[in-house]
């Protein structure tokens, strides 16, 4: 028998035995779906921008409302009505309570992702009770950094979250000097849904699906609106915090005809500002950029893939003249020797023998191990991307929407996986991981890899040191590839480590770890 006959074969298996577990799964007619119905809820409303000095308190609800996508009435989930909810401009180091009422259909928390947080207002399971359905948290926040960070819940996310409970908050750093002088700011966040006949795809109560990929989506969102439009004047320099929250969807971001400025990421500044076409965002990831348009008339932000490119916003550029001129500043590339000076302080050992070692991978259950290289559909593609080690789109079909469990978060060391794995470390400590993205698993895809309360360096990637570094909290690996985290261990307490494919989470690639005083 051939190799492709044989892989036909053992696709064919998979194929049999994923359709089985998935029909196993399948929610009955008695209520096992979440519903999908509209009727008595109110219509979503605009979000609105808060402004939150130290000491203030703010009540947060998430509740059920009914919204306009494409001329569709869809249900879904909103903060205070709006989705994404408010977004919260807060001063760095300022500390604020958050009382959290959940009027949604399913138990929730409130994570707030990348902000370094007291661990008993992380919002996972690891650090609080869920909150029940007409139930109440109050969360005490702490913003340590500057930047661009995010809310979500951690309960069901691969439902809450792609239903619309998301936002964002923007720290405004203590020297007013941080940032290179701008006429503006703007905060995006693009994503994804995926609707069928006129709703969301399903989602059972009872376990998440299209836990073999992700819920890839077939309408794209920028702040919830799937034609989303803002605009600008002619010369006009605009920051872009830009924040992913799509379950599993890959953005390469692109604005043909103006000039781009990576200025910063996760948590801050770059140590380097650089001048770029595009930038990767997976989940959970952040990015800003500074925007430059120099002539008039309408600029598309896109998401260029290798195969498509999808148009996500249009920037309307007048011919009024921008006052103030930041383009002389906008052209200057600035070196944050602040960034440079606290990096330091780790640069004896960015590069020393990695502490802990993972392997990112798969195999489905009543499969066992079938590893065997990238591996051929029957019509001749490849499943794992495009060769860059990304998969940018669903290339599985039906197969992506079945429940087929394995992926899985390996210790090298001790071979144990996911929750399984027990780490123990002190605060003050310098971490090296090496993570490995299996390319011969399963199912070879891409993971973004997300670690709560503290925050990490990218030190290398497939074997090549980085040059321009900056705080992050979480990382792409891309199928095959090997990157190299430092992590400060600054915040103490049980904290979760996890893939950010939501349904990747929801299946049980995660692991926590200890940080002792």
């Amino acid at each position: 028998m051939n190799q492709r006959n044989l892989i036909i074969i053992l696709i064919v298996v998979v194929i049999f035995f994923g359709v089985t577990q998935f029909f196993g799964r399948l929610p009955s007619a008695n209520g096992e779906l979440f519903s999908s119905q509209t009727s008595g809820f109110s219509e979503a409303k605009a979000s609105e921008v808060v402004e939150l000095k130290n000491g203030d308190m703010y009540d947060l609800t998430a509740s059920i409302v009914k919204k306009q996508i494409n001329g569709q009435e869809v249900k879904m989930l909103a903060y205070n009505g709006s989705i994404p909810g408010p977004l919260v401009k807060i001063s760095q180091g300022a500390e604020i309570t958050v009382n959290v009422t959940n009027n949604t259909d399913v138990e929730t928390t409130l994570h707030s992702h990348g902000v370094r947080v007291e661990n008993a207002y992380d919002g996972t399971p690891d650090t609080q009770q869920p909150i029940p359905i007409g139930g109440t948290f109050t969360y005490k926040l702490k913003f340590p950094d500057a930047g661009v960070f995010w809310y979500h819940p951690h309960i069901r996310e691969d439902y809450a979250q792609e239903s619309g409970n998301f936002s964002l908050y923007v720290n405004a750093p203590a020297d007013s000097a941080y940032w290179s002088p701008v006429n503006r700011e703007e905060m995006l966040v693009v994503d994804d849904v995926l609707l069928v006949n006129g709703a969301l795809a399903p989602f059972s109560k009872s376990a998440p699906d299209h836990t073999l990929m992700g819920r890839f989506g077939n309408v794209m969102l920028v702040n919830g609106e799937a034609h989303y439009k803002f605009n600008a004047k002619q010369g006009e320099v605009i920051r872009l915090y830009v924040t992913n929250s799509a379950n599993v969807r890959p953005f390469n971001l692109v604005i043909p005809g103006a000039k781009l400025k990576l200025v910063g990421g996760d948590n801050g500044k770059y140590e380097r500002e650089q001048f770029v076409d595009s930038a990767i965002l997976a989940p959970s990831e952040r990015v800003i950029i500074e925007a430059l348009f120099e002539t008039s008339g309408t600029f598309t932000l896109q998401n260029k893939t290798p195969n498509r490119t999808y148009d996500l916003a249009n920037i309307v550029v007048s011919s009024e003249k921008a006052a103030p001129s930041y383009a002389g500043q906008f052209n200057t590339l600035r070196i944050n020797n602040d960034v440079i000076a606290d990096i330091d302080q780790f640069r004896s050992v960015l590069h020393k023998q990695p502490d802990k070692s993972l392997t990112l991978t798969m195999g489905m259950s009543g499969m066992g191990n079938m590893n065997s290289g990238a591996h051929m559909m029957p019509d001749g593609t490849m499943m794992g991307g495009n060769g860059d080690g990304v998969e940018w789109e669903d290339t599985m079909g039906g197969m992506s929407g079945m429940k087929m469990a394995g992926w899985r978060i390996v210790d090298q060391s001790t071979n144990t996986s996911n929750m399984g794995i027990r780490w123990d470390f002190k605060v003050g400590d310098k971490v090296k991981v090496k993570i490995f993205n299996d390319p011969n698993s399963m199912h070879p895809m891409q993971h973004p890899i997300h670690f709560h309360g503290q925050r990490f360096l990218v030190a290398s990637k497939n074997g090549v040191a980085n040059d321009n570094l900056v705080w992050k909290d979480t990382v792409l690996v891309g199928s095959g590839e090997t990157v190299e985290l430092l992590i400060e261990m600054s915040s103490p307490g049980m904290w979760m480590a996890h893939c950010h494919i939501a349904e990747h989470l929801e299946d049980g690639m995660m692991f926590s770890f200890s940080v002792n005083p």
